[in-house]
């Protein structure tokens, strides 16, 4: 006769194991500072003998902290977002936290607010990596640090992205600096897009010229790319050169380069931005502008510890330095050579 599967020890459990009350275990739970020493170390060890687990919604409901930050996003497709949760994920894990992605675009129809889902969880704070909007109203108290773009506000909110305008100048003036003077510029919707824009026109305009700027939509996906190098390479032939908003912009600017048969850097060089995983492949070898998605991951990980920890300074934002990436899809244009 097979015996009966164990119970999962409850919070009761735990009370009675340590001769206190339920109240008192969730003041522990909630590392509330009205316990005393002994009491807490009789909770925890009562915790560890039956090896208790708190669940976290039961958690959220006695008001402890779920030990979890919510991450807004607005497109799982977009590369850039791997190394920003890589930064983020392991910035928090040293802290003892988690983090929950949601792309806000998915679940617009059901949710009145892209935070709804979140703070339904009660989650211990907030990070919105994408451009914020009106709707993206965070309760007072609520930590939340804006990662990698400077457009639009939250109230109280410190923001960490890196510099857009510096990187599309770095990338512009190695092109530049190449000999190349017919450079288009593929753009899209989206604040980083538009400063990368605005660093492309300050180079150009630095050396008496004016990009040619192409918005294949109102995104900058990789079909995005393929439409408006299409475009450009039908209405300017004598381009030689096509800086994109992003890495996945670039490889619709390679394809449609490739079925025009144009040789990648011989008779076009394209450069990308971000510095995705896709970049560095061997097959694309791809010139790009590191923007520290990582790091600026990690630094709003940080930012945000600190809010959460209490730190009440007023706000700021830290830009990071991007860095120009040389591999072999940029070359000379072929009049220079």
């Amino acid at each position: 006769m097979s015996s009966a599967p164990k119970r999962p020890p409850t919070i009761y459990d735990v009370a009675q194991a340590a001769g206190v009350s339920k109240s008192l275990v969730s003041l522990v739970l909630r590392g509330s500072s009205n316990v005393s020493k002994a009491r807490r170390t009789a909770v925890l060890e009562a915790m560890a003998r039956l090896d208790y687990r708190p669940s976290q919604a039961a958690s959220a409901l006695a008001g402890a902290t779920t030990r979890t930050i919510g991450v807004v996003i607005d497109d799982y497709r977009n590369l850039w977002f791997v190394e920003l949760l890589r930064g983020l994920q392991e910035g928090l894990a040293k802290h003892g936290f988690r983090i929950a992605v949601a792309d806000h675009t998915l679940n617009a129809h059901v949710e009145a607010s892209p935070l709804d889902g979140f703070l339904a969880m009660r989650v211990d704070g907030l990070v919105i990596a994408t451009e914020p909007t009106g709707a993206m109203r965070a309760p007072e108290g609520l930590p939340v640090v804006v990662a990698g773009s400077r457009q639009g506000v939250i109230p109280g909110a410190d923001v960490v992205a890196n510099d857009d305008r510096l990187g599309a100048r770095l990338a512009t003036e190695h092109l530049l600096g190449l000999g190349h003077r017919n450079i288009g510029h593929l753009t899209g919707g989206g604040g980083a897009a538009r400063l990368r824009a605005e660093g492309v026109a300050e180079a150009m305009g630095r050396a008496g010229l004016a990009p040619r700027v192409v918005a294949g939509g109102e995104t900058t996906t990789e079909e995005d790319g393929y439409v408006a190098t299409a475009q450009l390479l039908d209405t300017a032939p004598g381009t030689t050169a096509i800086l994109a908003a992003n890495d996945t912009m670039a490889m619709g600017a390679l394809a449609a380069a490739r079925e025009r048969g144009l040789r990648v850097p011989q008779d076009l060089s394209v450069v990308g931005y971000d510095d995705s995983p896709i970049a560095s492949t061997h097959l694309l070898e791809l010139t790009t502008v590191d923007g520290r998605n990582a790091q600026v991951g990690a630094v709003a990980a940080e930012r945000l510890m600190a809010r959460v920890g209490g730190d009440r300074a007023v706000a700021e934002t830290t830009l990071l330095d991007p860095e120009l990436m040389l591999r072999s899809s940029t070359a000379p244009p072929r009049t220079t050579r």
